[in-house]
Formats: structure tokens, sequence, C-alpha cells
């Protein structure tokens, strides 16, 4: 059987906000996703050939592992999970060397009509860090190109099958910071059983130049950054939902 090889866009050596402590951090090239937001589009092309072996991959991560502290390797993107077979090889390998597996995805690509590779994958994850982008689905589509209902029953599903999730939600004006968006958000999370950490990061417009630089127009040209005392009231409006919903 030929060895699987993946599209890779780069690779961090050690990164501190992909995980617990401090992970290597390998950048999957290609994105099924438009996120309006987006501060990597240059991750959108599927046809960007850097290929790299699983072997290449921990061997670097073996190159730097001693400064690896607390951490280990995360798979983002890019969506990791457009190339199942390839994160299924890099993750079985990487726990066959005691390496912690994190993902860091959307879930759009989740279907049950492909659920033994994710049944599969999941036995060598051992945490994901879902972005769920909005919790509606016509806001959402607007905001990405693609609808999340597969994201929400991924969400469902790691739910069920008990891994670790970390929840991710960028919060933009008048887009996902509303407030009655964000408490059916906080709704949707009190069904899940198994999320240990709730991130809402502040949008900021830091990726204009890098839109310019590849000869693309910024989505969100004129939105003001959100400040963190926003982010914070942001968050604090989702947990106090998830709070009010397990109550009822």
């Amino acid at each position: 059987m030929a060895e699987i090889l993946g599209n890779i866009h780069s690779i961090e050596s050690c990164g501190t906000v992909d995980g617990p402590g401090i992970r290597f951090v390998v950048f999957f090239q290609g994105c099924p996703m438009r996120c309006v937001y987006c501060h990597n589009p240059d991750t959108w092309d599927f046809n960007v050939n850097q290929k790299m072996s699983v072997e290449e991959i921990l061997k670097k991560y073996d190159g730097v592992k001693e400064f690896l502290k607390n951490g280990g390797l995360t798979a983002t993107g890019g969506e990791p999970l457009a190339q199942m077979d390839f994160l299924i090889e890099l993750f079985k390998n990487a726990k066959a060397k005691n390496i912690h597996t994190t993902l860091d995805t959307s879930g759009i690509t989740f279907n049950k009509e492909n659920i033994q590779k994710f049944d599969e994958l999941i036995k060598y994850t051992d945490l994901v860090m879902l972005d769920i982008k909005h919790i509606d689905p016509v806001s959402h589509h607007k905001l990405t190109g693609q609808n999340n209902n597969n994201i929400l029953e991924f969400a469902k599903y790691l739910s069920i099958k008990k891994i670790p999730v970390w929840i991710r939600h960028v919060a933009v004006p008048n887009i996902t910071y509303l407030k009655s968006q964000l408490i059916k958000l906080g709704e949707f999370l009190s069904t899940l059983d198994n999320i240990q950490a709730l991130d809402v990061l502040p949008y900021h417009d830091m990726a204009v130049a890098k839109y310019e630089n590849l000869g693309k127009e910024y989505p969100l040209k004129g939105v003001p950054p959100l400040t963190k005392e926003q982010a914070l009231d942001a968050r604090n409006t989702i947990i106090e939902a998830m709070r009010n919903a397990k109550m009822k």
C-alpha cells in the first residue's frame, strides 16, 4: 500500500494557544469554509502541493520535543478533517509515541456516511478544539459559505463519545456579537456533556494586510475590532444561558 502523504501548509514548533501546554502545530492545507474573518486565507486552496509524510512530521516533532512542556501535537488548518486518512495515520502514530493529540477543527466535513473513519480517528484524539462559527444556520451560511448542521452534529457526536472538547467562538460586531445569538449558542452547548473550556475570541482585523498581499478583498473592511471587555461579556452571556438551560 502506498504511503499516505499530507498536504501541509506549515508547521509551528512551539505554539501556545493551540491546546494544553506548548504545542507542535501542524497546519493542514485546504479548507471548504470561507469565513469572512479568516486570518489564514492562504490555507484555503487544496491545490497547493507541499506534501509531507507522517514520518517526516514526527521526526520534526522529535527534534523539538524537549521544549514542548506539558504539550503535544495539534492538527489545525485549513481543515484537518478534509484529509481524514492522513490525519488518522498522523494521530495513530503520534499516540504510539505517547504524544498528546489535539484536533483544531470546524467539524464541517462530519457526516454519518463516513462514521467509521470518525470512530477510528477519535481512538487517537485526546482533545478537540471545536470552532462554532455561528449558531443560526442562515447567518452561518452568510458568514462561512457553508451550513452548520454537520458542525452541530459533530459536537453532539463528540459528546456521546465523551471526547473532551474546548469550544471556540469568535465574537464579531453585529454578526455573532448579538445577545440573542449568544443565548442560543449557550442553550445548545448546555446539551453537551464534554465541554472542558469555552474561549470567546474578540474579532480583530490584523489579517487585512495578508488579504492585500494575496490580492483578495477583505470582506469585513470597516468592521471595528471587538474589545476584550466585549468578548468577556459575550462569554458571560453564553455561560449564563448554559446555566439557565440546565436548570429548566
